[in-house]
């Protein structure tokens, strides 16, 4: 149990803190509105496409972990905007909203001690809630990381 309760709190603190990598607050953060929708030359996405495409994969890993019914986006064009910048920054403010939302969500039931961990979800192919948390917690890293660039590129970033 006390393992299980350590493991459990590693786990959230992957998915919010900033030991490794910079965390979501961090990368968002003062982003001038105009240079949201901006990409730097040789850049494949802009710094919108990247917080949707954070966005979208992380709810879709977390539906699939609790809902039997969902249904995935397409792959891989349904885990990316259709458009390279936000309608407006109430749409960008929605998008860092329901990000923060979604992993809200995922910490929250990782720290419901009834939740196996380790438990298959019924509905997947051997996928479990631990293997959702290291995907979203890997993935998450990685575009952040990207998002870190490109505002480096566009001379954004602290």
């Amino acid at each position: 149990m006390q393992n299980e309760t350590a493991l459990r709190q590693h786990l959230v603190k992957l998915l919010t803190n900033q030991d490794a990598h910079v965390d979501f607050e961090t990368a968002i953060q003062g982003l001038p509105e105009n240079l949201r929708g901006q990409k730097p030359d040789g850049a494949e996405h802009s710094p919108w496409q990247v917080l949707e495409h954070l966005r979208i994969t992380q709810w879709d890993l977390l539906e699939f972990a609790i809902n039997p019914r969902h249904k995935s986006p397409e792959f891989p064009a349904g885990y990316w905007p259709r458009s390279q910048s936000p309608a407006s920054s109430a749409e960008w403010d929605r998008s860092a909203d329901n990000f923060r939302n979604d992993l809200k969500r995922l910490c929250d039931l990782l720290n419901t001690g009834s939740v196996d961990l380790f438990a298959r979800i019924p509905h997947g192919e051997g996928q479990t809630l631990l293997r959702q948390a290291l995907v979203t917690a890997d993935h998450n890293a990685y575009h952040l990381g990207e998002l870190v660039l490109l505002r480096r590129q566009l001379g954004a970033w602290h």
